[in-house]
């Protein structure tokens, strides 16, 4: 099998990036989990409310993508690697599920999403850098953070939106997955002033997607 140049694994990385913030990279195929569900007439403040919940967290697996292949490309140990991208694909779902609601309610994605993909993209390959140790802690950690997200989102959710609440349901279930994957892997703790700078960056995307 021929080794990747350097310049093959830049352009395998463009073209992620590329397919990444058109959300058309590689799925596990599974169906939506809003398929079979039901949504009751919105009121126009629900409708924009609701597109402004799942705009962020499209913006969230955006961030995602961008981690784990900053990851996959700097990890030292294969399985990591290997972790890493399968991860991915996973978070490709969520990707794809959250965009499709937010065409259903007439919204947009993120104009932001090139520069959180960015930013992802480069902590996750720092992370890799420093070890696979402190990469996997980095994953549980995110992955953490996402919960907290997600549960506040539920918790804002009209239950008469059954279509987003499924989503977000099962995207909720997989994040904890990822966690629990990656603790038992060997993640270690990560630092407290770091967790604090992941927080704060968590809350200024939040903040910004909603709207924009």
């Amino acid at each position: 099998m021929r080794r990747l140049s350097p310049l093959d694994h830049l352009i395998s990385q463009l073209d992620s990036a590329l397919l990444t913030l058109k959300t058309k990279g590689a799925t596990t195929a599974r169906p939506n989990p809003a398929e079979d569900e039901t949504c009751d007439d919105l009121t126009d403040q629900e409708q924009k409310h609701i597109a402004g919940l799942m705009r962020i967290n499209h913006t969230g697996e955006i961030c995602a993508q961008g981690l784990y292949q900053g990851q996959a490309l700097t990890a030292k140990l294969p399985e990591v690697r290997a972790q890493m991208e399968q991860a991915a694909v996973e978070e490709n779902d969520h990707l794809q599920w959250c965009k499709s609601r937010i065409e259903e309610l007439d919204s947009h994605t993120s104009i932001l999403n090139p520069a959180f993909y960015a930013l992802s993209f480069g902590m996750g390959a720092l992370a890799g850098k420093a070890g696979d140790k402190w990469s996997l802690g980095f994953v549980a950690e995110t992955e953490h953070q996402v919960l907290k997200h997600l549960d506040s989102h539920l918790s804002q959710m009209p239950s008469k939106d059954q279509k987003s609440r499924a989503i977000l349901e099962q995207m909720k279930e997989d994040e904890a997955h990822h966690e629990e994957v990656a603790k038992q892997a060997g993640g270690a703790d990560l630092p407290l002033p770091i967790r604090l700078g992941m927080g704060l960056i968590s809350k200024v995307m939040t903040t910004s997607t909603y709207k924009i």
